[in-house]
Parts: structure tokens; C-alpha cells; sequence
């Protein structure tokens, strides 16, 4: 039976507010986590999977005040280790690596500890199934590309995403412009291990819009009458494996290549983009956040993004216009660290909250989750944690 926003709301209400804890799985973005709680005076906890745990553990130890490491990151769901986290005041932070490995069941029916952010959103992430992301980006009226529901229907050039066989947090992609290429690249995959037949069954497929990618990342308050309504923290893009090293062959070598082509996200980049433009960012945003209060009441607050491309709009009645396609929604943290350093976004907020942060202990922002640490410190400042949970 699904957890109710107010059962964990209760829970959150009973926690001492001076001394909250942050909660991070220890994968994806749990070093920015931890160096933006503690810059906003939390406790911070990590929970490890041995075998993975140096890095929280030993290179990043002075980030976490408690490590709990783990056999498999999917014991988080153990009663003896919630009720470590509950006794802790702990606020968990959900990224990517937690909707996997603890699974979107679990996380909804089973886990008791208070999330920040929309738990029930966490699913629409994929690409299945009733309110998936496409679904809600549609409902939104934001622009999406043209999806295939069967290889036979292919008529351009098309991306293919297939869930990777042994590594369930990582995509396999390949491209085809007719059912014939769609088969034969699907069929290479298959016999080098990277997907089976089941995964290419259930493959998403979709137009390969041709433009430049962004990946745009927006904070969605949960303390709106002191904050606002959402705030964009800035771009970036993704550098993938061995996508990026073929790329870098002249032409001639691509060709002769025989490798499977994979999409594996081993880092992220900064980048800008032009003014004029940017409003058509934006505006997806709002659409996107008002879509979320309608399916998902209270809403999505917290990080998220929206990754797509600036590409020629056919539809758009005046050749060359360009719109701005979204082609996945991220409805929690998302994995760039890289915004920090290099968005200009960073300055521009420490100005608008220039009042506002020395309440919180800092003089600046730096990191893209100094933002939902400060909606959790507001929270906790005025007595006002139910509301930053779900």
C-alpha cells in the first residue's frame, strides 16, 4: 500500500529541527549533496554499497558525519536502517541511483524515511507504463520528438534507447533510419552482450532531433511564499563512453570501426546558451511544473531537468525558427555537478537571494544543491518541515 504524503509529513513534523540530517545514497550526486549540506550546517548520512564505498568513505569521508555501508544498496530498505535514518532527523535526497537500486515499489510502498521532493514522481522517469514522462511532457504542450511504436514505422532518422543488460542504471543507444537498419543494429547489440532480446523488445524509439543538446536544470521550491515559484541554475551537456572517443577518429576510422557504439554518461560539461532563446527554456519549465500539479498534486518541487536540443522547428511556420525539444525529464537531482563552476546562473542567484543567505550561514551560492538545502533550512528554520516532504 502506497505511503501517504502525510504519514511521512507526520514523521518529518516529529523530528528535531535543529538537528535535521541529509540523507544521500552513496552514487550520482552524493559528494555536491553532502558538500551543500554541510556548507548549510547539516548532518549528512550516506548509505554505501561495498565494494563502492571508498570514494564516500575515504576520499570524501570529511563530507559525511555518518556512513552506512551496506551489502547492497537495496538493504536500504531494511526496517533496521530506516529507523537508523529516522532516529537521525533524516530528510533523504533521491537521485537516480536510489530509483534504481531501491526500486520505484519499494520507494513508495515500503520506504518510510521523509523524501525531498515528489516520490511519486520518481517513476515517470521511465519510459513505460501509465504517466511516463512523454505522457506528462505531452500534457504539458511541451514539444517532444516524433515517437516510433514499432521498428516497421520508422521513416527518418531515429534513436533507439534500450536498457542495458547487465547495468540497469546505464541506456544502450543506437540509430536507424528504417526497420531494416533498426534490426541489424539491434541484432549487433544482442550478440555482443550489451542488451538481450528482452530489453530490445521493450526499446523506446524515437526522432533523433538534430540540434544542439542542453541540458536544462531548474530548482522547484517547496517554500514558495519565500522563495517563489522555480528558479533555472543552468546548462549542461554530457560526455558519453565510447560515443565521445569514436567521435574523435577522423571519418575514414569511424567507418571501420567494429565496436558497439554506447552511450554510457561518463562525466558532464557546462555550456551556455543565447538569450534570445533562453525563454523558450523557461517557458517549457512552467508548462512542465503545471502539468506535475494537475497528475502529481502538491506538484514537483526540488531539482529537475530537462534535457533537449535547439533544433529547426518544421512546424513553426517560418523556416529556420528554432524550438526547443525536450526528450527526457529528470524529476530529481539531476547527476551535473559541473553547473556549479560554471554557470553564470550561480552569481546571478547569489544576488537574488543576496538577503536571504546570510540566515542560512553562507554568502554565496555555489553548487547547484546549495538550492534545495536552503528550501529544507528555511523549512526547518520556521518550524515548516512537512511541507518540503513527501
Amino acid at each position: 500500500m502506497a505511503i501517504e504524503r502525510g504519514e511521512m509529513q507526520k514523521v518529518a513534523s516529529s523530528y528535531d529541527a535543529k538537528n535535521v540530517t541529509i540523507g544521500v545514497l552513496g552514487s550520482h550526486t552524493a559528494e555536491e549533496t553532502g558538500v551543500a549540506a554541510k556548507a548549510l550546517g547539516f548532518k549528512v548520512a550516506v548509505v554505501c554499497q561495498k565494494g563502492r564505498d571508498e570514494l564516500y568513505t575515504k576520499y570524501s569521508g570529511h563530507l559525511f558525519d555518518h556512513k552506512i555501508v551496506l551489502d547492497s544498496f537495496s538493504d536500504i530498505m531494511n526496517d533496521e536502517v530506516q529507523d537508523k535514518l529516522i532516529g537521525m532527523n533524516t530528510i533523504f535526497i533521491p537521485n537516480r541511483s536510489f530509483s534504481v537500486y531501491a526500486g520505484y515499489g519499494n520507494i513508495e510502498d515500503k520506504f518510510r524515511v521523509p523524501l525531498y521532493g515528489s516520490r511519486y514522481m520518481l517513476r515517470t522517469e521511465e519510459r513505460h507504463g501509465k504517466k511516463n514522462q512523454y505522457d506528462l511532457l505531452g500534457r504539458a504542450g511541451i514539444k517532444i520528438p516524433k515517437k516510433f511504436n514499432r521498428p516497421e514505422d520508422i521513416d527518418r532518422m531515429s534513436i533507439v534507447k534500450v536498457q542495458q543488460k547487465e547495468r540497469p542504471l546505464e541506456r544502450a543507444f543506437f540509430y536507424a533510419k528504417s526497420s531494416q537498419e533498426y534490426y541489424e543494429n539491434g541484432d549487433r547489440l544482442v550478440k555482443s552482450g550489451l542488451i538481450d532480446e528482452a530489453a530490445l523488445g521493450n526499446a523506446h524509439i524515437e526522432e533523433y532531433v538534430l540540434g544542439q543538446k542542453f541540458n536544462a536544470n531548474f530548482q522547484s521550491w517547496a517554500m514558495k511564499d519565500h522563495f517563489g515559484d522555480m528558479d533555472f541554475v543552468g546548462f549542461d551537456d554530457r560526455k558519453q563512453s565510447n560515443l565521445h572517443g569514436a567521435l574523435g577518429l577522423p571519418a575514414k576510422e569511424q567507418l571501420e570501426l567494429d565496436v558497439a557504439i554506447t552511450n554510457e554518461e561518463v562525466g558532464h560539461y557546462g555550456l551556455t546558451m543565447r538569450e534570445s532563446y533562453k525563454p523558450l527554456v523557461y517557458k517549457a519549465a512552467e508548462r512542465m511544473l503545471g502539468a506535475c500539479v494537475k497528475e502529481y498534486p502538491p506538484g514537483l518541487f526540488g531539482m529537475f531537468a530537462l534535457q533537449g536540443a535547439l533544433a529547426p522547428d518544421p512546424d513553426a511556420g517560418k523556416a529556420g525558427k528554432l524550438s526547443f525539444y525536450v526528450f527526457d525529464l529528470s524529476p530529481r537531482v539531476p547527476g551535473c555537478p559541473c553547473v556549479g563552476p560554471t554557470s553564470p546562473e550561480m552569481r546571478r542567484l547569489s544576488l537574488k537571494y543576496s538577503g536571504t543567505l546570510g540566515r542560512y550561514g553562507v554568502d554565496r551560492i555555489e553548487t547547484a544543491m546549495d538550492l534545495p538545502m536552503m528550501d529544507i533550512k528555511e523549512a526547518a528554520l520556521q518550524g515548516r518541515l512537512d511541507e518540503v516532504v513527501t
